[in-house]
C-alpha cells in the first residue's frame, strides 16, 4: 500500500510528525513538499525536530497569488501522482497545498484522505474556507477532530466516510512538550520570565493582505506596549514584507523576532500571559496550554475554544483587541480531555474500511 502525502505549511508538519509516524508501520508514505512554506525557519526545521523523514519531493512553488500558487502546485503534484501510481492521497488542513493535493487526486480518481476535515468557519471570503468546502466534497476519507466538524459535513450531505478521530495537533503537542521544554533556550534567548509577556502572530491574508486590518493591529499592539505590556512577535515572511509599509514603528517592549521552531513556539506558548493570534493552530494550542487567546479575526473554524471562554474573538479592530486582552481571564473550568491517540485511530479506521492497510 502506498499512500503520497502532500504537505506545504508550517502547520502541515507538526501534524505530519505523529501520523507519518504510524502510516509508514503499515504503509508505505512518499511525502510530497510543494514548498509553500520555504523559509528555513518555515520549513526544514520542522522536519528535523519532529523527526519527519525528508520529503521525497520537493517542488518548490513557493509564494505567489492563490491562483498561480495552486495552479502550479496543482500540476506539480499531478506529476508526481502519475509517476508514483499511489494508492491514497493524503492532506492536511486547508492551504493552497492541500486544495492543490486534493484535486489533482481527485482528477485522476486516487481516493483523498482529509485529515482536519469538517472545519467551517462560514467566511467565504477567506481563501482557507474555499479550501476546506473543496477538499471536503472531493475527499473519500474525512478524518474530523471535533463534534462540531461532523455535524458541519452532515449539513452539507456528507456522511459517508466521515470519522471522529480527535485532533493530530494534539498528539504532536503531546509527543513534543516536554523535549521542547527540554531543548529549547527561547526564554533565555530573548530574557523572558513566565506569564510576563504577550505572544502574538499575524498571517492569515485576511490580516496581511489587507493594509487596513495589519495597521489597526499594529496600532493595538501600540496600545499594549506603551501601556507596559510586552508583546513577543515572531514575524511571518509574508507579514514582514507587509509591515515595510508601516516603516520602522519600534517599540523596547514589542520584540519583532524572525519565525521561530516548533519547539521554541510550543514553550513561547506555554509560558505566555496570554496569545494574540490569527492562526488556527495557534489558537487549539493555547487552548490545550491553558492560555487564554485573543483571535484576531471576526470568526473562527475552532468554536469549541470560544465556547469554553479560553478564546475570544477580537477581529483587526485595535479597541477590541486592547479590551479583550483587559477582560479575557483563564475561567474556571479547564479544557475537555483529548487522549493523544488521534493518529492511531486514523490508521485503525483505514485498516477497518480499505482491508488492505495490514
Amino acid at each position: 500500500m502506498k499512500v503520497v502525502t502532500i504537505v506545504g505549511a508550517r502547520p502541515q508538519f507538526i501534524k505530519c510528525g505523529p501520523l507519518s509516524r504510524e502510516l509508514r508501520k503499515v504503509a508505505v508514505e512518499v511525502i510530497v513538499h510543494t514548498g509553500q512554506h520555504y523559509d528555513e525557519n518555515m520549513s526544514e526545521v520542522f522536519f528535523r525536530e519532529l523527526g519527519i523523514p525528508g520529503p521525497d519531493y520537493h517542488l518548490g512553488v513557493g509564494s505567489g497569488s492563490h491562483g498561480a500558487q495552486t495552479g502550479e502546485m496543482l500540476g506539480k503534484v499531478e506529476e508526481v501522482l502519475l509517476k508514483e501510481h499511489p494508492d491514497y492521497v493524503l492532506v492536511y488542513g486547508d492551504t493552497n497545498s492541500t486544495l492543490a493535493g486534493a484535486l489533482a487526486a481527485a482528477k485522476l480518481n486516487i481516493p483523498v484522505i482529509h485529515v482536519e476535515a469538517g472545519l467551517r468557519s462560514f467566511n467565504r471570503r477567506t481563501p482557507e474556507e474555499i479550501n476546506r468546502v473543496i477538499v471536503d466534497h472531493v475527499s473519500t476519507f474525512l478524518f474530523c477532530p471535533t463534534t462540531t466538524a461532523v455535524n458541519n459535513l452532515a449539513a452539507e450531505g456528507i456522511t459517508k466516510g466521515v470519522h471522529l478521530v480527535g485532533d493530530v495537533m494534539y498528539d504532536a503537542l503531546c509527543h513534543n512538550l516536554r523535549t521542547a521544554e527540554q531543548k529549547s533556550k527561547v526564554l533565555e534567548r530573548l530574557r523572558l520570565s513566565p506569564r510576563a509577556y504577550l505572544l502574538a502572530s499575524v498571517h492569515r491574508a485576511e490580516n496581511t493582505d489587507r493594509l487596513d486590518n495589519l495597521g489597526n493591529i499594529l496600532r493595538a499592539f501600540t496600545v499594549l506596549v506603551e501601556s507596559g505590556q510586552t508583546i513577543v512577535f515572531p514575524v511571518h515572511p509574508r507579514t514582514c514584507e507587509r509591515l515595510g509599509k508601516f516603516g520602522e514603528n519600534r517599540h523596547a517592549n514589542l520584540l519583532r523576532i524572525a519565525p521561530v521552531s516548533y519547539f521554541d513556539m510550543l514553550v513561547l506558548e506555554k509560558n505566555a500571559k496570554m496569545i494574540l493570534t490569527d492562526s488556527g493552530g495557534v489558537q487549539r494550542e493555547a487552548y490545550w496550554l491553558r492560555i487564554p487567546c485573543v483571535t484576531l479575526r471576526d470568526e473562527t473554524e475552532w468554536v469549541e475554544t470560544v465556547a469554553a471562554g479560553w478564546n475570544t474573538l477580537a477581529g483587526a479592530d485595535p479597541h477590541s483587541i486592547v479590551a479583550a486582552t483587559k477582560r479575557l481571564a483563564p475561567p474556571a473550568a479547564n479544557p475537555p480531555p483529548y487522549d493523544g491517540d488521534c493518529s492511531r485511530r486514523i490508521i485503525k479506521v483505514l485498516r477497518h474500511a480499505t482491508g488492505l492497510l495490514s
